[in-house]
């Protein structure tokens, strides 16, 4: 395997985030089945990320980046020689998040491709059985050519994730510059301007965001319908604590910059500069600039 600078648990705390373990199912008259199996792996990121995906494709040194939408590109591996180095990586640096049962049953897909079991039909209902229990389940489609209950097509039990333990700091690196969002608040009506540092993911993964409250011994949980928020906005947290770590232990891609804007803002108000009329100038048009703005 080709190797780079890329930290191998910022790689799996980044892909915790982004990446999609999928089984493709398709019509193929010219096997005996009628379908054919291609198992892939993908990470789609805006193309202003496009450094970071070549990062990740010299990292394991197999896979293609090519055009996904008008303005977001894919890193893809399909090919089960190549499956092969990614599933290595995830077996030795394993994911956090509930994305690993998604894994865990890709990677048993994998192996019943290997044993080409796929070319069977009973191998065949075996691989859909799997798909039925990842990511969004069988398309329509897929449900009518593989009725429930049929052909042992029912859904095999998702693998439990029980294990969220963060075990290197650079995962938590990776699955932030992914997932995290640096923000400068502004309360115009009180002219009050707050730094804020949070991660969003789904609420299956509440154990893990309640995890980091203890990790960097600050923050809160917030719960949005099926979303979980862990949230720092308390100011010494976020000098004393999420600066240092993440000086330390660096965002990449586009989001570093967004922090770096975050680290201005921060430098300013650490000496009162957002009580000045030229501090609140310099702090409106960082913030203009970031996230969405940039």
């Amino acid at each position: 395997m080709k190797q780079n600078n890329m930290n191998p648990w910022f790689l799996t705390g980044f892909t915790d985030g982004e990446c999609s373990f999928s089984i493709n199912i398709y019509k193929d008259n010219t096997l005996k089945s009628g379908f054919n199996v291609q198992l892939f792996f993908s990470i789609n990121l805006h193309s202003k990320d496009f450094a970071i995906l070549e990062n990740i494709k010299s990292y394991f040194g197999v896979g293609y980046i090519n055009k996904h939408t008008q303005q977001s590109l894919q890193f893809r591996v399909i090919s089960i020689k190549d499956l092969k180095v990614v599933i290595n990586h995830f077996d030795k640096f394993p994911l956090l998040t509930q994305k690993r049962a998604d894994y865990e049953l890709f990677k048993e897909a994998y192996s019943r491709m290997l044993n080409k079991e796929h070319l069977t039909m009973k191998g065949l209902y075996k691989i859909v059985a799997i798909k039925a229990s990842m990511n969004r389940g069988l398309s329509e489609e897929l449900k009518i050519a593989f009725p429930p209950g049929e052909g042992d097509v029912l859904p095999v039990p998702r693998p439990a994730v029980v294990d969220q333990e963060i075990k290197d700091p650079n995962w938590l690196a990776g699955f932030t510059s992914a997932e995290g969002c640096f923000m400068v608040r502004v309360y115009e009506s009180s002219s009050i301007y707050q730094l804020i540092f949070k991660l969003t993911q789904h609420s299956r993964d509440e154990q893990l965001m309640r995890s980091l409250i203890q990790y960097w011994d600050c923050g809160n949980v917030y719960k949005y319908r099926e979303a979980i928020e862990f949230r720092i906005q308390k100011f010494s947290d976020i000098t004393h604590k999420i600066i240092p770590f993440f000086n330390k232990y660096p965002i990449h891609g586009i989001k570093a910059l967004d922090y770096a804007d975050f680290v201005k803002v921060a430098d300013i108000m650490k000496v009162k500069g957002h009580l000045t009329a030229e501090g609140l100038v310099q702090i409106r048009k960082i913030k203009a600039g970031m996230n969405k703005g940039r």
